[in-house]
């Protein structure tokens, strides 16, 4: 059995009620997702608080899914749906946005290198959706052009091709924020 075979047995599993294969799925998924929702989550969302949301869906509707092989497609949906119902509501609320890129930093690097990371993260969140969602699941999650493209519904080849115009935008927006002239005042001190 292929791993394809694999996964479309342990979706119907977890739809059939085994709580080890839905914690399998859900354990085995949970990074990509979290890349997702970094691609589409409303500034000052928690991506916990994201992530927990997801996996409640998962498990309320999971047996709602007809075709079990499509389940990474469904998941994925599931993430974006979840990023934009919480910027509905953080719209509705009127809440000034709160920078929450650094919830997903913290693996023990230096503190520049964190700190460069938090600015290309911010960089990437600037880029449109179609090039922004691919180039994070390749930098952040490490997937291949293949495993992204059935997630994303999309061919191969369009992966490369937006992974690496995403990646040139990401080149050019870093290159206008260090080109930037300084904050008026900055240079005499007035911070």
């Amino acid at each position: 059995m292929n791993q394809v075979d694999g996964s479309i047995g342990e979706v119907r599993a977890a739809q059939e009620g085994d709580h080890g294969a839905l914690r399998g799925l859900w354990q085995r998924h949970r990074r990509w997702v979290a890349a997702v929702l970094l691609a589409h989550k409303p500034r000052g969302a928690e991506l916990e608080d994201l992530l927990q949301e997801v996996a409640t869906i998962l498990v309320s509707r999971l047996s709602e899914l007809r075709d079990p092989a499509a389940f990474k497609p469904w998941l994925r949906m599931v993430a974006v749906n979840a990023a934009r119902a919480q910027g509905r509501k953080a719209s509705r609320r009127r809440e000034r946005p709160v920078e929450g890129l650094e919830e997903m930093l913290t693996a023990p690097e230096p503190l520049a290198e964190r700190d460069e990371a938090a600015r290309i993260l911010r960089l990437a969140m600037q880029l449109p959706d179609a090039y922004r969602e691919p180039l994070l699941l390749r930098c952040v999650h490490g997937m291949s052009h293949r495993e992204i493209g059935q997630v994303l519904d999309l061919p191969e080849t369009t992966i490369e091709t937006r992974i690496a115009r995403g990646r040139r935008m990401l080149r050019e927006l870093a290159a206008g924020a260090c080109a930037s002239p300084p904050v008026r005042g900055a240079a005499e001190g007035e911070l």
